[in-house]
Protein backbone atom coordinates (compact mmCIF):
# COMPACT_ATOMS: atom_id res chain seq x y z
CA UNK A 1 0.00 0.00 0.00
CA UNK A 2 1.20 3.52 -0.79
CA UNK A 3 0.80 5.68 2.29
CA UNK A 4 0.17 9.40 1.89
CA UNK A 5 0.57 12.15 4.44
CA UNK A 6 -3.16 12.86 4.27
CA UNK A 7 -4.05 9.20 4.86
CA UNK A 8 -1.72 8.86 7.84
CA UNK A 9 -2.93 12.10 9.36
CA UNK A 10 -6.52 10.91 9.09
CA UNK A 11 -5.87 7.39 10.37
CA UNK A 12 -3.15 7.85 12.99
CA UNK A 13 -3.58 11.32 14.50
CA UNK A 14 -5.48 10.16 17.57
CA UNK A 15 -5.72 13.55 19.23
CA UNK A 16 -7.38 14.97 16.13
CA UNK A 17 -9.83 12.05 16.19
CA UNK A 18 -10.63 12.59 19.88
CA UNK A 19 -10.38 16.38 20.36
CA UNK A 20 -11.55 16.20 23.98
CA UNK A 21 -8.29 14.50 24.94
CA UNK A 22 -7.05 17.34 27.25
CA UNK A 23 -10.00 16.79 29.59
CA UNK A 24 -9.43 13.02 29.47
CA UNK A 25 -5.75 13.37 30.37
CA UNK A 26 -6.56 15.77 33.22
CA UNK A 27 -9.10 13.33 34.62
CA UNK A 28 -6.61 10.46 34.40
CA UNK A 29 -3.96 12.46 36.26
CA UNK A 30 -6.40 13.37 39.04
CA UNK A 31 -7.60 9.78 39.38
CA UNK A 32 -4.01 8.55 39.43
CA UNK A 33 -2.98 10.99 42.19
CA UNK A 34 -5.97 9.94 44.28
CA UNK A 35 -5.08 6.29 43.76
CA UNK A 36 -1.52 6.78 44.98
CA UNK A 37 -2.77 8.58 48.10
CA UNK A 38 -5.23 5.80 48.98
CA UNK A 39 -3.34 2.61 48.13
CA UNK A 40 -0.06 1.05 49.20
CA UNK A 41 2.55 1.58 46.49
CA UNK A 42 6.27 1.76 45.91
CA UNK A 43 7.08 4.68 43.64
CA UNK A 44 9.93 5.56 41.30
CA UNK A 45 12.01 2.43 41.82
CA UNK A 46 15.09 2.63 39.61
CA UNK A 47 15.57 -0.24 37.17
CA UNK A 48 18.42 1.61 35.41
CA UNK A 49 20.56 4.71 35.59
CA UNK A 50 18.66 7.03 33.22
CA UNK A 51 16.07 9.43 34.71
CA UNK A 52 13.25 7.76 32.75
CA UNK A 53 14.16 4.26 33.93
CA UNK A 54 11.75 4.11 36.85
CA UNK A 55 8.75 1.98 37.78
CA UNK A 56 5.96 1.88 40.34
CA UNK A 57 4.70 -1.24 42.12
CA UNK A 58 1.26 -1.74 43.65
CA UNK A 59 1.69 -4.95 45.66
CA UNK A 60 -0.98 -7.56 46.23
CA UNK A 61 -1.57 -8.58 49.84
CA UNK A 62 -0.81 -12.27 49.45
CA UNK A 63 2.64 -13.43 48.37
CA UNK A 64 3.89 -14.64 46.01
CA UNK A 65 1.45 -13.05 43.60
CA UNK A 66 1.27 -12.96 39.81
CA UNK A 67 2.57 -9.78 38.19
CA UNK A 68 0.90 -7.59 35.58
CA UNK A 69 3.38 -5.18 33.98
CA UNK A 70 1.62 -2.18 32.42
CA UNK A 71 3.33 -0.20 29.65
CA UNK A 72 1.71 3.16 28.95
CA UNK A 73 1.00 4.73 25.59
CA UNK A 74 1.48 8.27 24.30
CA UNK A 75 2.88 7.62 20.82
CA UNK A 76 6.37 7.02 22.26
CA UNK A 77 6.68 10.75 23.04
CA UNK A 78 4.21 11.60 25.83
CA UNK A 79 2.54 10.43 29.05
CA UNK A 80 4.02 8.87 32.16
CA UNK A 81 3.45 5.82 34.35
CA UNK A 82 2.07 8.16 37.03
CA UNK A 83 -0.86 9.02 34.75
CA UNK A 84 -2.14 5.42 34.96
CA UNK A 85 -1.99 4.48 38.65
CA UNK A 86 -5.78 4.08 38.55
CA UNK A 87 -5.34 0.85 36.60
CA UNK A 88 -3.85 -0.98 39.61
CA UNK A 89 -6.38 -1.24 42.47
CA UNK A 90 -8.89 -3.58 40.84
CA UNK A 91 -6.14 -6.05 39.99
CA UNK A 92 -4.57 -5.77 43.45
CA UNK A 93 -7.96 -6.58 44.97
CA UNK A 94 -7.96 -9.76 42.86
CA UNK A 95 -4.53 -10.80 44.12
CA UNK A 96 -2.39 -9.44 41.28
CA UNK A 97 0.63 -7.19 41.83
CA UNK A 98 0.81 -4.40 39.26
CA UNK A 99 3.98 -2.70 38.04
CA UNK A 100 3.80 0.40 35.84
CA UNK A 101 7.00 1.19 33.96
CA UNK A 102 8.43 4.32 32.42
CA UNK A 103 10.79 4.58 29.45
CA UNK A 104 12.52 7.45 27.71
CA UNK A 105 10.46 9.45 25.25
CA UNK A 106 11.05 10.79 21.74
CA UNK A 107 12.70 12.85 20.40
CA UNK A 108 15.40 12.48 23.06
CA UNK A 109 15.22 8.66 23.24
CA UNK A 110 15.38 6.55 20.05
CA UNK A 111 12.77 3.82 19.84
CA UNK A 112 15.46 1.14 19.92
CA UNK A 113 16.39 2.38 23.39
CA UNK A 114 12.74 2.34 24.47
CA UNK A 115 12.59 -1.34 23.57
CA UNK A 116 15.77 -2.01 25.51
CA UNK A 117 14.36 -0.12 28.49
CA UNK A 118 11.16 -2.16 28.44
CA UNK A 119 13.26 -5.34 28.45
CA UNK A 120 15.42 -3.97 31.27
CA UNK A 121 12.39 -3.12 33.41
CA UNK A 122 10.85 -6.57 32.94
CA UNK A 123 14.16 -8.31 33.63
CA UNK A 124 14.62 -6.18 36.78
CA UNK A 125 11.18 -7.24 38.04
CA UNK A 126 12.02 -10.88 37.36
CA UNK A 127 15.31 -10.63 39.24
CA UNK A 128 13.71 -8.75 42.16
CA UNK A 129 10.65 -10.99 42.32
CA UNK A 130 11.32 -12.43 45.76
CA UNK A 131 11.96 -9.01 47.28
CA UNK A 132 8.60 -7.70 46.09
CA UNK A 133 6.49 -10.81 46.67
CA UNK A 134 6.17 -11.65 42.98
CA UNK A 135 5.74 -15.10 41.50
CA UNK A 136 8.38 -14.92 38.77
CA UNK A 137 6.69 -17.80 36.94
CA UNK A 138 3.56 -15.70 36.37
CA UNK A 139 4.67 -12.47 34.71
CA UNK A 140 2.42 -11.05 31.99
CA UNK A 141 2.35 -7.73 30.15
CA UNK A 142 -0.35 -5.25 29.26
CA UNK A 143 0.30 -2.36 26.92
CA UNK A 144 -1.86 0.34 25.39
CA UNK A 145 -1.10 2.13 22.11
CA UNK A 146 2.69 2.66 22.00
CA UNK A 147 2.82 0.50 25.11
CA UNK A 148 1.17 -2.34 23.19
CA UNK A 149 3.97 -2.09 20.63
CA UNK A 150 6.59 -2.29 23.39
CA UNK A 151 4.74 -5.18 25.04
CA UNK A 152 4.71 -7.08 21.75
CA UNK A 153 8.43 -6.45 21.21
CA UNK A 154 9.08 -7.69 24.75
CA UNK A 155 6.91 -10.74 24.21
CA UNK A 156 8.97 -11.63 21.11
CA UNK A 157 12.29 -11.08 22.90
CA UNK A 158 14.90 -13.83 23.05
CA UNK A 159 15.43 -13.48 26.78
CA UNK A 160 18.45 -15.82 27.14
CA UNK A 161 20.18 -13.77 24.42
CA UNK A 162 19.39 -10.57 26.31
CA UNK A 163 20.84 -12.08 29.51
CA UNK A 164 21.91 -15.68 29.74
CA UNK A 165 20.41 -16.26 33.21
CA UNK A 166 16.90 -15.37 32.02
CA UNK A 167 14.46 -18.09 30.89
CA UNK A 168 13.05 -18.05 27.34
CA UNK A 169 9.51 -18.00 28.73
CA UNK A 170 10.06 -15.10 31.16
CA UNK A 171 6.95 -13.38 29.75
CA UNK A 172 4.01 -15.77 29.84
CA UNK A 173 1.66 -13.59 27.80
CA UNK A 174 0.49 -10.12 26.86
CA UNK A 175 -2.72 -8.15 26.52
CA UNK A 176 -2.08 -5.76 23.62
CA UNK A 177 -4.62 -2.93 23.36
CA UNK A 178 -4.90 -0.57 20.38
CA UNK A 179 -1.30 -1.02 19.30
CA UNK A 180 0.75 -0.30 16.20
CA UNK A 181 2.66 -3.42 15.16
CA UNK A 182 3.70 -2.47 11.62
CA UNK A 183 5.52 0.87 11.90
CA UNK A 184 6.02 1.51 8.19
CA UNK A 185 2.96 3.82 7.88
CA UNK A 186 4.42 6.10 10.55
CA UNK A 187 7.35 6.94 8.28
CA UNK A 188 4.78 8.84 6.20
CA UNK A 189 3.16 10.63 9.17
CA UNK A 190 5.03 13.94 9.63
CA UNK A 191 2.97 14.96 12.67
CA UNK A 192 4.55 12.02 14.51
CA UNK A 193 7.74 11.17 12.65
CA UNK A 194 9.15 14.64 13.30
CA UNK A 195 9.91 13.19 16.74
CA UNK A 196 10.33 9.47 16.01
CA UNK A 197 12.65 10.02 13.02
CA UNK A 198 11.89 6.62 11.53
CA UNK A 199 13.04 5.56 8.10
CA UNK A 200 11.78 2.44 6.36
CA UNK A 201 14.68 0.28 7.52
CA UNK A 202 14.24 1.22 11.18
CA UNK A 203 10.47 0.90 10.93
CA UNK A 204 10.83 -2.67 9.67
CA UNK A 205 13.37 -3.57 12.36
CA UNK A 206 11.12 -2.16 15.09
CA UNK A 207 7.88 -3.78 13.92
CA UNK A 208 6.68 -6.74 16.02
CA UNK A 209 5.05 -8.34 12.97
CA UNK A 210 8.56 -8.86 11.56
CA UNK A 211 9.36 -11.29 14.37
CA UNK A 212 7.96 -14.77 15.05
CA UNK A 213 5.68 -15.42 17.96
CA UNK A 214 7.48 -17.08 20.82
CA UNK A 215 6.19 -20.65 21.30
CA UNK A 216 4.05 -21.00 24.41
CA UNK A 217 3.38 -17.29 24.95
CA UNK A 218 -0.28 -16.26 24.99
CA UNK A 219 -1.49 -13.11 23.25
CA UNK A 220 -4.86 -11.40 23.68
CA UNK A 221 -5.63 -8.40 21.49
CA UNK A 222 -8.20 -5.62 21.59
CA UNK A 223 -9.01 -2.42 19.75
CA UNK A 224 -11.79 0.12 20.22
CA UNK A 225 -14.75 -0.33 17.90
CA UNK A 226 -14.81 3.36 16.93
CA UNK A 227 -11.06 3.64 16.29
CA UNK A 228 -9.75 4.29 12.79
CA UNK A 229 -9.59 1.59 10.13
CA UNK A 230 -5.79 1.52 10.45
CA UNK A 231 -5.90 0.71 14.15
CA UNK A 232 -8.36 -2.07 13.37
CA UNK A 233 -6.02 -3.31 10.63
CA UNK A 234 -3.01 -3.22 12.93
CA UNK A 235 -4.92 -5.25 15.51
CA UNK A 236 -5.90 -7.84 12.93
CA UNK A 237 -2.37 -7.90 11.50
CA UNK A 238 -0.66 -8.97 14.74
CA UNK A 239 -3.38 -11.56 15.20
CA UNK A 240 -2.65 -13.09 11.79
CA UNK A 241 1.13 -13.00 12.14
CA UNK A 242 1.02 -14.44 15.65
CA UNK A 243 -1.95 -16.73 15.11
CA UNK A 244 -0.22 -19.59 16.93
CA UNK A 245 -0.05 -17.44 20.08
CA UNK A 246 -3.22 -15.37 19.96
CA UNK A 247 -5.79 -16.80 22.33
CA UNK A 248 -8.54 -14.43 21.28
CA UNK A 249 -9.49 -10.88 20.36
CA UNK A 250 -11.68 -8.92 22.76
CA UNK A 251 -14.35 -6.84 20.98
CA UNK A 252 -14.72 -3.36 22.49
CA UNK A 253 -17.63 -1.77 20.59
CA UNK A 254 -18.42 1.91 21.08
CA UNK A 255 -14.93 2.62 22.50
CA UNK A 256 -12.50 5.14 21.07
CA UNK A 257 -8.73 4.98 21.61
CA UNK A 258 -8.94 6.38 25.13
CA UNK A 259 -12.17 4.78 26.26
CA UNK A 260 -10.79 1.32 25.56
CA UNK A 261 -7.99 1.67 28.11
CA UNK A 262 -10.39 3.15 30.65
CA UNK A 263 -12.26 -0.17 30.50
CA UNK A 264 -9.22 -2.20 31.55
CA UNK A 265 -9.59 -1.87 35.36
CA UNK A 266 -13.40 -2.26 35.33
CA UNK A 267 -14.18 -5.68 36.85
CA UNK A 268 -17.26 -5.85 34.60
CA UNK A 269 -15.17 -5.36 31.46
CA UNK A 270 -14.05 -8.22 29.21
CA UNK A 271 -10.60 -6.59 29.13
CA UNK A 272 -10.28 -7.04 32.89
CA UNK A 273 -11.30 -10.69 32.52
CA UNK A 274 -8.76 -11.13 29.72
CA UNK A 275 -5.93 -9.78 31.87
CA UNK A 276 -6.93 -12.05 34.76
CA UNK A 277 -7.06 -14.99 32.38
CA UNK A 278 -3.46 -14.37 31.38
CA UNK A 279 -2.09 -14.03 34.92
CA UNK A 280 -3.95 -17.03 36.30
CA UNK A 281 -2.71 -19.57 33.74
Amino acid sequence: MKYTEEFCEREYNIRALVPEYPAIFSRWAAQAAATRSLHACLLDLAYGDEPGERLDIFPAREEPSPLLVFIHGGYWRAMDKSDFSWIAPSFVTHGVTVALINYGLAPHTPMEDMVRQALAAIAWLYRKAERYGIDRDRIVLCGHSAGAHLAAMSMAALWPVYADELPPDLVKGALAISGVYDLEPLVHAPFLNVDLKLDRERAIRLSPVRYPARPGARLITAVGGTESSEFARQNALIGRHWRSSRVRDVPMPDCNHYQVIEALPDPASPLFDAALDLVRR
